[in-house]
């Protein structure tokens, strides 16, 4: 294992160390805990944001902490969710009153620990409100899931509806909004290589020298298929088709589009995907509203690339088009 770290077990807490230290401007962690929120939170009048998991997936969550979006992230260990105390703590910090809303991917262990911690906010006469991310059409059931994994449209969903708390909506205007994205936005992806967890000090699962897996997750589950290796554009065509064929789309209809690189993956790669899934949208005469291209939800080093895409309407144009400044995402 070669990775520019420390102590194996000590990653997260230098990591977030070393993020207040680069952007102080923008974030603060709560003492003693492993949460990032807002420098200004909690942010008065404003229903609060939190989203958070397993750390290894940088920039998210806590790099999409601030104007326009999340008001808090909890990180949890590397591919392990975050404890309930922790996630209660975030829920305090950034509540001003108008409740919290916290968006989680549907993976096991998020869906306890973030559950629990609502409860134990609301014993506190905190108002709380859940949406689930589910956006990975790949497989319906997986190691860490029940029902189909949440991913990297998962960032769509906290630019929406932080752009709508940050207009000053109540916390069932931002969670209906939340939940109208979820059910609109769809995503697939597909690995090269593994990553290594660093406490554990080798790959999660093995791949051979010409040897990829489709419907890949975040954290190394199985996909649909492993195959050999494949052009860049049969690798789009088969991820957009599966999204294409659980995305009620018809033409002239609105998308954003991201495609997503997981952490070792040149951006030379990412817009060469790219240009396979503009070119099928526009013989499909589907409209582009605005695509992403970069890092947003990696996991580790591992190579590969995910798409995502968003139907949009009025509202969800207007909320994503609007002003956002954190670490990783800006408009």
């Amino acid at each position: 294992m070669k990775k520019l770290i420390n102590d194996p077990n000590q990653v997260v807490d230098d990591m977030l160390a070393g993020m207040v230290e680069a952007h102080s401007d923008k974030l603060k962690r709560l003492p003693d805990t492993n949460v990032m929120i807002r420098k200004d939170a909690p942010v008065s009048g404003k229903v609060g944001i939190i989203s958070g998991g397993g750390s290894g997936h940088e920039p998210a969550h806590a790099g999409y902490v601030g104007k326009g979006m999340l008001d808090g992230a909890v990180c949890g260990e590397v591919f392990t969710s975050p404890t309930p105390d922790q996630i209660l703590a975030a829920i305090q910090a950034v509540d001003s009153g108008k409740g919290v809303l916290l968006i989680i991917k549907n993976y096991t262990g998020d869906m306890m620990n973030f559950e629990m911690a609502a409860e134990m906010a609301e014993a506190e006469g905190i108002q709380v409100a859940k949406v689930v991310v589910n956006d990975d059409v790949a497989v319906e059931d997986s190691t860490y899931t029940t029902g189909r994994r949440g991913i990297a449209g998962t960032v769509f969903v906290h630019k929406i509806a932080g752009a709508l708390a940050e207009q000053g909506a109540t916390l069932a205007e931002v969670e209906a909004v939340a939940k109208k994205t979820v059910e609109n936005v769809r995503s697939m992806g597909m690995a090269l290589t593994p990553c290594t967890v660093p406490a554990a000090g080798k790959p999660g699962f093995e791949l051979g020298e010409n040897e990829i897996e489709i419907g890949m997750g975040i954290h190394g589950e199985p996909g649909i298929e492993k195959t050999s290796i494949q052009s860049a554009d049969e690798i789009a065509q088969i991820l957009l088709n599966n999204i294409l064929e659980d995305l009620p789309l018809k033409e002239h209809d609105k998308v954003a589009v991201m495609i997503n690189g997981l952490g070792a993956t040149p951006l030379m790669e990412l817009y060469i995907i790219h240009k396979k899934v503009s070119e099928i949208l526009r013989e499909k005469r589907i409209h582009i509203h605005e695509t992403f291209v970069g890092e947003f939800m990696t996991s580790l080093e591992m190579a590969g690339c995910s798409i995502s895409l968003l139907k949009l309407d009025d509202q969800l144009s207007e909320l994503l088009d609007a002003q956002a400044d954190t670490i990783a995402f800006k408009k």
